[in-house]
């Protein structure tokens, strides 16, 4: 190496050196100002739907006792001592849990197709999928219904999971797609010269190393589908078999609103998803990484 070479080496080992870095962890102004905007635009929300639960039906209303009131937990023993409560729940986990695999069932190979064929009609079949996405859930709610009474699924279970998985298997193809897409072609290629099938390259290169993209889409579908609201009210026409999503709203009748078992059985609705973010957290923060 000539003297010119290592000079010009040494000059920029000396300048990446001097180059000033940013602190790992410091923000700037604006970005403490958006945290602190953010947290008090979901934070004040969630104090008081906790605040709420534990107060009485007459501290709710009064104006005296916003901050300062005694506590009290009897809307949690009404709502846990109710008939209502642990059916809702098991008829969530099940919904969440059939849409979950159905989504998954059909969106990952079809996200893979997606993935590894191009041409013109990729393109048309993925804007097909974002139209779909912008097409809002009211506008299906009455030909589903529809569909549904023909078929002799209205009030079952089965019904709604059929609707939950047609509303969320767009957004999962969408979201999977570039998972896929970042597997390495030449993995595939090298099983394939040793002999493996496309079926088995799939089960054993393809799904391993997207494994984090199908379980952040998974938790993220298994998220929305226990929120879902508007077909879980539409379709179940007997109120025993409602999930939690529609037990909430039995809480507000012609007779006036129940604020404190309504924000209980709130408070006890986000309790399964708040452990199940936790327990995915790493999950979701790697998924959202690789997909860039």
């Amino acid at each position: 190496m000539s003297a010119v070479a290592v000079s010009r080496v040494t000059e920029t080992a000396t300048a990446t050196r001097r180059r000033p870095r940013n602190p790992r962890g410091r923000s700037g102004p604006v970005a403490i100002i958006l945290q602190v905007l953010l947290f008090v635009m979901y934070g004040i929300p969630i104090l008081w739907i906790l605040l709420t639960s534990i107060k009485s039906s007459d501290e709710v209303i009064g104006t005296q006792a916003s901050i300062i009131f005694t506590p009290t937990l009897d809307a949690y023993v009404r709502a846990f001592e109710g008939q209502d409560l642990w059916p809702a729940l098991a008829q969530s986990l099940i919904i969440s849990t059939s849409t979950m695999v159905l989504v998954l069932a059909v969106a990952i190979p079809c996200a893979y197709a997606l993935a590894r064929v191009g041409g013109r009609w990729v393109t048309i079949a993925l804007a097909l999928l974002i139209v779909l996405q912008m097409m809002p859930q009211t506008a299906t709610v009455i030909p589903l219904f529809q569909i549904f009474g023909s078929w002799g699924l209205l009030d079952s279970t089965s019904g709604l999971v059929l609707a939950d998985a047609a509303l969320l298997t767009p957004f999962a193809i969408v979201l999977l797609r570039p998972f896929f897409r970042a597997v390495p072609i030449a993995l595939e290629e090298s099983a394939s010269i040793d002999g493996a099938g496309i079926v088995r390259r799939f089960f054993s290169i393809v799904l391993p190393v997207a494994r984090n993209g199908v379980a952040t889409t998974a938790t993220l579908v298994f998220l929305i589908c226990w929120g879902e609201f508007l077909y879980a009210i539409n379709f179940l026409l007997s109120p025993g078999t409602y999930p939690l999503s529609a037990l909430l709203a039995q809480q507000v009748s012609a007779f006036g609103i129940d604020w404190p078992a309504l924000m209980a059985l709130s408070v006890i609705t986000s309790i399964p998803i708040l452990i199940l973010f936790a327990a995915t957290y790493r999950l979701l923060r790697e998924g959202s990484r690789s997909a860039r």
